[in-house]
């Protein structure tokens, strides 16, 4: 079993190259289109990836077969290729040369370099979830349960923590002191009850402990 380290990447300057124009090419690159440069390579493409190319945002590259000096030249730029065509053997040729290439590869069928997580977005809160494809209802159940846990106050409390950090660095000169502000804020039931209501509210709750 491969060891995995989750990690958060900046794909807005990378390119991810997905072989295949079927259902699974159109999830991936619906997800990844909103990141990074996508590139759709298949001999047919659904209607979906088609709208997402009129829109501009995928380049489709429609092919009859696929040599291996093709698959090596439309890899070349990519920082991630996903192989997902109907044809395992093709898969499984397009995974070795991109990984003899340096490329990283996210696998559809099995593992590769690459897990997707199933994803919560609160802002800037990021959560990312993954049982290593043992499970992806797993995955969707962890998920939904963390969903009524990370509330949207979670966003504010987020942006409170912010400006008020920004804050203290010109009015507390001792970086501990800063700290425990900080963590006494994030602890207080008032604050986050505050949170529920308003965002203004909250950030009066929170200047009593300014003062302390």
């Amino acid at each position: 079993m491969s060891k995995f380290l989750p990690l958060m990447l900046d794909l807005s300057r990378k390119e991810v190259v997905i072989f295949g124009g079927g259902n699974v090419g159109e999830r991936k690159a619906s997800l990844f289109c909103e990141h990074a440069g996508v590139t759709v390579v298949s001999r047919d493409f659904t209607s979906l990836l088609d709208r997402l190319s009129e829109e501009g945002k995928i380049k489709l590259i429609k092919i009859a077969d696929l040599t291996e000096k093709e698959i090596l030249q439309y890899i070349e730029k990519a920082f991630i290729v996903i192989p997902a065509t109907n044809d395992a053997g093709l898969n499984e040729k397009i995974h070795k040369l991109s990984s003899d290439s340096g490329k990283l590869v996210n696998r559809v069928d099995e593992f590769g370099d690459i897990i997707v997580p199933s994803v919560i977005r609160r802002g800037d809160i990021i959560i990312g979830i993954s049982t290593t494809g043992a499970s992806p209802a797993v995955s969707k159940y962890i998920r939904h349960k963390l969903e009524d846990v990370i509330t949207p106050e979670f966003e504010q409390m987020l942006r409170l923590q912010n400006e008020i950090r920004e804050m203290l660095k010109s009015q507390v000169g001792i970086q501990e002191k800063r700290k425990e502000i900080l963590w006494n804020i994030i602890n207080d039931t008032d604050v986050w009850t505050a949170l529920g209501e308003s965002y203004e509210k909250a950030y009066k709750v929170a200047e009593k402990h300014i003062g302390n």
